[in-house]
């Protein structure tokens, strides 16, 4: 019996890998994701314009405004003379920040009066222009504490544990490597039956000596072990090509991500069982992993979400996953951090393993 299961996983991989459209489809996303996410999912402002009008002349708005142009996140600094056109920065969109200094700027500074200075932000662009906003205030904060000649009672000091430096690779690419393993695993699965449903063999296999348990095991070990190879691609560039530090064991990564994988390949099996044609299978690929990725964390916390929404994300292996891939990355997780984690996925993979049994052997029998 056994054989037979090797047979058939050697003919899937083999199928898998028999043309260029195949390979390009599994190595696509792969190349594609490792190239532009670490560059382009990034929280950090740079290349931002900040717009200035400065109502005042005096040494101390001009000193300002070269402090504010000097600031790592603008690179360009507009200068602008009237009401209008500060409304007009904002409103098209040039700049993503705007600060009036007032024509008293500079006289109450000399004299220790206290001066308010007016930011207008942009709200179509909330978080960048509140990070924006946030930079330009520590300019201004620092140069009020220096006029006044004397240290604040009191100072924050700030230690980010394990991102130093705040590299927002370091977040980004363990997280990759749970959504790249979703693309290649849930693809592989999903279109294994709908695939032989399409081509028309899916009699041909139900009339073999496998049972249907078997099957769905031959059709599930092909998109593990796609999804655990790209994985692994992804976390080798991020530790060698990105300098990303892996500090806890390598055998639990590769333990996370196959329960992960078994996770997945029951959703997949699943999403094939129900479909009658791979068009089919590929919506349901997608109406799996748009909520699954919104869901895990990746692109906001869990802990803002309505309380419904975290119980979904309970559920969702992806949140499991990011988390501990996180976890191994950075934290030097071990097995006593990860074991909740890797529970939850074997029971997630058990519901959707039996799930797909289910309606696979119904469908046998009718």
């Amino acid at each position: 019996m056994w054989n037979r299961i090797v047979a058939l996983v050697t003919k899937e991989l083999q199928q898998l890998f028999s043309t260029r459209r195949n390979i390009m489809m599994l190595m696509t996303p792969l190349i594609l994701q490792l190239a532009i996410f670490p560059f382009a999912t990034t929280l950090e402002v740079r290349n931002a314009t900040l717009a200035i009008l400065n109502e005042d002349t005096g040494a101390e708005a001009i000193e300002l405004v070269q402090r504010l142009a000097a600031a790592s996140a603008f690179t360009q600094v507009t200068m602008i003379y009237d009401d209008a056109t500060l409304e007009n920065v904002i409103d098209a969109q040039t700049a993503l920040l705007a600060i009036r200094i007032p024509p008293d700027f500079s006289g109450k500074v000399l004299t220790g009066e206290p001066v308010r200075l007016q930011a207008l932000i942009d709200g179509r662009r909330s978080n960048a222009a509140q990070i924006a906003f946030a930079y330009a205030q520590q300019v201004v904060t620092q140069f009020a504490e220096e006029r006044a000649g004397q240290k604040p009672p009191a100072t924050l000091v700030v230690r980010n544990l394990y991102n130093p430096n705040l590299d927002y690779r370091w977040f980004v690419l363990p997280s990759l490597v749970a959504i790249i393993a979703t693309v290649g695993c849930l693809l592989v699965t999903a279109l294994s039956l709908a695939r032989e449903r399409e081509e028309g063999t899916f009699d041909q296999l139900l009339v073999t000596p496998l049972t249907p348990a078997y099957i769905m095991l031959g059709k599930a070990v092909p998109g593990i072990l796609v999804g655990m190879a790209q994985g692994g691609i992804i976390a080798l560039a991020a530790v060698f090509i990105y300098g990303v530090p892996f500090t806890g064991p390598p055998w639990l990564l590769v333990l996370a991500t196959f329960a992960y994988a078994l996770a997945l390949s029951g959703v997949g099996l699943l999403i094939s069982s129900v479909s009658s044609s791979q068009q089919q299978a590929f919506l349901g690929v997608f109406c799996f992993m748009v909520p699954s990725v919104v869901l895990s964390g990746y692109l906001a916390p869990i802990e803002n979400m309505p309380t419904v929404l975290r119980w979904m994300s309970d559920i969702n292996p992806l949140t499991h996953f990011i988390a501990m891939s996180k976890g191994i990355f950075l934290k030097s997780f071990g097995l006593e951090e990860t074991w909740h984690s890797l529970v939850a996925l074997f029971a997630i993979a058990a519901v959707t393993l039996v799930a797909a049994h289910a309606v696979f052997h119904k469908q046998t029998r009718s």
